[in-house]
């Protein structure tokens, strides 16, 4: 055989697997196999990233995690086994004396055996307040609690909030990010929520607390806050800095950076229409990075410092694009080095060079495998609502998209209800997979979504069954009239605030849709409000309590915006899915709606998963979700 014929049979050869592979897309099976970046920061000699991958194993039911280092400038990364002399431990205190840490101690009785020690083989647990259970534990009377031990003592932990019944880090989510050295190193700054039972369910009022090290005392710093504080950080110039809300009860409120300068609070961000999810400090001082979520993304910011000088505060967006920039890993030199997704790709490690204004993605955990798949395209389009807005919609496309086909349809409902419905790669309301199995998928930002200013996060509140709702239609309508939509195919999904938009549509739908799902959804805003364990969020969001007659906002929730009442015109197949240790969206939540659908003669399933809460952790379980969820889809659509 000449060389020509060679050329052309490996050609074709080529070509024709090349055709093969583009024709493989992502799986429920294939999404577990991508391996999960955790960025641990750059290395003490500022040469290197260091990172953690976390590999999930559908087959032991867990995740291996393995931790490696790659140079700032990209290369070829080396697994390494010890991290702590390699990072800057913020947790030592700045003399080199001590160590901060915490660690949960028993402080209120609660058990049957704590009051009758004889009773020893008693199960009993005894409250007098709310807060007996928070997300998906039971308050067995034990707190996280900050403390110092000398170094090399472990042994030497003093605890600086002994004997108080309250927690730092914050439960159920707080981590070290709630406790800091003060630059000197003679206090520790930490969050708390000083509040118990019933009074801390019902607030959001977390302040910050020093602790000096001198006299043993504990001052509160944020006193005149009756919201969130959190996050407290030192710059370089020994500032204290942290983010704020102001209203007590709204875990959504407008966050804004504050440094106390000279005894005089300033808020950085108090002109600027957003909302900030982090931040962290230039090395000069004179700068703060920050990110927020802006026009279906969420992307990197700057604020200047002032401190004593006339110049103005401003506010300026470093990056833009089709993607999220999720955490802030660190800075050197003229780069800051950033966590990034996008609706296809899972977490990866980048850089942004300030000057040169250029991107260089450092780790390439998941290239291979996503190198292998035909991917779906997303596509941003603006609808007019009912009211006149503007609002950004994401359309994604399956792969090897072919507009003169038509396709099932699915609106997906948000959760938050606040959330952000940007660029994120989630394991599971994955975007790109749902394209994959061959549906379109509209993501609306509707009202309640940060990114489009101030007031439009707000307007949800109060009022779930109103615009929210009409904004839903408006986004899927409009997209519906494309070509390529099958209109008789249209089902709606989503979970949490998503899922209550589910079944609320349910009910108004307007034999729009063929097919629901609800994941952990809220059903009956009244067993909602009695079960619920954060109530400050039924109070703000749903306006109060069902027993306030008087409450003209609480009642027009619970009279025109609850799911229950429209229950009687539920004509479409529904799947409900809940989770057994759910106490945010307790369990009785997708029972009432699932025993609705079954006593009316809907077609309809309920998926419990005992031991998962408000989430799905477990691989195993979260491949059963998954086959369940485009199971029902091939059965309904």
């Amino acid at each position: 055989m000449n060389q020509m014929k060679i050329a052309i049979l490996t050609l074709a050869i080529s070509m024709s697997i090349t055709s093969l592979t583009a024709q493989n897309v992502l799986t429920p099976e294939k999404l577990w196999e991508l391996g999960r970046v955790s960025p641990l920061g750059i290395s003490k000699d500022g040469k290197s990233i260091l990172y953690k991958v976390a590999i999930p194993s559908v087959t032991e039911n867990k995740s291996n995690s393995k931790t490696y280092s790659i140079p700032l400038n990209g290369g070829v990364p080396t697994e390494i086994t010890e991290t702590k002399a390699l990072l800057n431990d913020k947790n030592v205190c700045p003399n080199g004396k001590y160590i901060l840490s915490h660690k949960e101690v028993k402080i209120e009785k609660i058990h049957g055996k704590d009051f009758y020690p004889e009773l020893d083989k008693s199960d009993v647990q005894v409250y007098n307040g709310l807060n007996y259970r928070h997300w998906d534990s039971w308050n067995e009377g034990k707190h996280n609690h900050v403390g110092f031990s000398e170094v090399n003592k472990d042994d030497s932990f003093f605890d600086i909030m002994k004997d108080e019944p309250y927690d730092s880090p914050q439960r159920p989510f707080g981590g070290d990010e709630d406790y800091v050295w003060s630059k000197d190193g003679k206090s520790i700054i930490y969050v708390s929520k000083k509040k118990s039972g019933t009074a801390y369910a019902i607030s959001t009022n977390t302040d910050l607390y020093e602790y000096n090290l001198e006299t043993k005392t504990t001052k509160n710093l944020t006193e005149s806050n009756l919201g969130y504080d959190t996050h407290p950080t030192i710059s370089p110039n020994g500032e204290l800095s942290w983010l704020q809300m102001k209203r007590d009860g709204f875990e959504a409120d407008k966050n804004d950076i504050i440094v106390r300068f000279k005894e005089i609070d300033m808020n950085l961000t108090a002109n600027w229409d957003g909302t900030v999810d982090s931040f962290t400090w230039s090395a000069d001082g004179k700068k703060v990075y920050f990110l927020a979520p802006v026009d279906g993304t969420k992307q990197l910011f700057e604020v200047n410092f002032p401190g004593l000088t006339r110049i103005a505060i401003t506010v300026r967006q470093i990056t833009s694009g089709d993607f999220d920039v999720t955490d802030i890993v660190g800075i050197s030199g003229d780069k800051i080095i950033v966590g990034r997704t996008d609706m296809n790709h899972a977490k990866e490690i980048f850089s942004y060079d300030f000057k040169k204004k250029t991107w260089l993605q450092l780790t390439k955990v998941n290239d291979e495998i996503y190198s292998k798949l035909a991917l779906p395209t997303f596509e941003k389009r603006f609808v007019t609502t009912t009211d006149g807005k503007k609002m950004l919609v994401w359309v994604i496309l399956p792969p090897n998209f072919d507009k003169t086909k038509k396709y099932p349809t699915l609106l997906y409902c948000q959760g938050g209800p606040q959330g952000a419905l940007s660029q994120f790669y989630s394991f599971r309301w994955n975007f790109s997979l749902m394209a994959s199995q061959g549906y379109v998928v509209v993501a609306p930002n509707r009202r309640g979504m940060p990114g489009h200013g101030v007031t439009w996060n707000e307007q949800i509140s109060k009022d779930w069954g109103g615009q929210v709702i009409d904004d839903y239609l408006s986004a899927i309508d409009d997209v519906a009239k494309e070509s390529y939509v099958d209109k008789t195919r249209l089902g709606a999904v989503g979970a949490s605030y998503g899922g209550y938009s589910v079944f609320y549509l349910a009910g108004i739908h307007n034999k729009r849709f063929k097919s629901f799902i609800s994941h952990c959804g809220v059903f009956n805003l009244e067993s909602m409000y009695g079960t619920t364990e954060e109530v400050f969020f039924t109070n703000w969001d749903i306006g109060g309590a069902y027993w306030e007659k008087e409450n003209a906002a609480a009642q027009k929730s619970y009279n025109q915006f609850n799911p229950i009442t429209m229950v009687n015109k539920w004509d479409t197949p529904i799947l409900v899915i809940q989770g057994g240790k759910d106490y945010r969206v307790p369990i009785g939540q997708g029972q009432e709606a699932f025993q609705a659908a079954q006593l009316q003669g809907i077609k309809s399933r309920f998926i419990l998963f005992p031991e998962e809460n408000h989430w799905v952790l477990k691989p195993q379980n979260a491949i059963v979700w998954q086959r369940e969820f485009f199971g029902w889809l091939r059965e309904t659509l």
